[in-house]
């Protein structure tokens, strides 16, 4: 797929080996969360994977995509090279993109 084709809000599957320590790990799906813009310029795009594993942590969210319930791991946020994702997957429900967007803006919003 060209770069241009990333989309904010598309699930891909990816291929996150090799990985180090504790980084979560596999070929699974994940959540492209970097802006249109910055997906259309680079070779990169700001992934949060998606795991089976539910833990109910603060920095996860519970969601269901393609009939399979986990979490996306906001804990686990990176930057991928495109040549990383085997695939798109379709693209997350727009209802849970107001709870995906509180979430980021807690971990990285100016409220400490």
């Amino acid at each position: 797929m060209a770069k241009d084709t990333y989309k904010k809000w598309m699930v891909a599957l990816v291929n996150l080996d090799p990985t180090v320590g504790v980084e979560i790990r596999k070929t699974r799906p994940c959540l492209i969360i970097s802006p249109d813009a910055a997906n259309k310029n680079l070779h990169t795009v700001v992934i949060a994977p998606l795991t089976s594993t539910i833990r109910n942590i603060p920095t996860r969210l519970l969601v269901n995509f393609d009939n399979q319930p986990g979490e996306i791991c906001f804990d686990q946020i990176k930057a991928i090279d495109i040549t990383r994702i085997i695939k798109a997957l379709g693209n997350i429900d727009p209802a849970y993109r107001k709870s995906i967007t509180q979430i980021l803006l807690t971990m990285f919003g100016d409220n400490e």
